[in-house]
């Protein structure tokens, strides 16, 4: 019967804080490196910038993306902790678009509207 008596207040004892009372450290991240870079594009048009822009949001670190259209200048906002300009550029390449001395990629390239390939750009 004792031991009936006992069996609550042991498990009450039990979920107190106190009774497990562990600490963690508490590490400080270092804030995130934000980096700016700009690539020089073969994008033409307005449905170039709108490609660019949505596929490098969907890369890994990337904050924002930007073309300039009549410059064909992409800038790109990034988390240098999470990419690189290397993978940037290969990005706009699989994109199908070139990104500064790195030519598109051709399958990608194959892909895109007319309207947005170099050789019948009428932009």
């Amino acid at each position: 019967m004792k031991f009936l008596l006992l069996l609550p207040l042991g498990a009450l004892l039990g979920f107190l804080p106190s009774a497990h009372a562990q600490t963690t450290p508490v590490t400080q991240k270092a804030p995130a490196t934000i980096v700016t870079a700009q690539f020089k594009t073969s994008a033409v048009c307005d449905m170039c910038k709108a490609r660019l822009e949505k596929s490098l949001a969907y890369e890994k670190g990337v904050q924002s993306a930007s073309l300039d259209v009549p410059t064909k200048v992409l800038t790109v906002t990034y988390r240098a902790d999470k990419t690189t300009p290397a993978a940037l550029r290969t990005a706009v390449q699989k994109t199908g678009y070139d990104a500064d001395e790195l030519t598109a990629d051709a399958r990608a390239y194959n892909r895109l509207p007319d309207c947005c390939k170099k050789t019948n750009a009428v932009h």
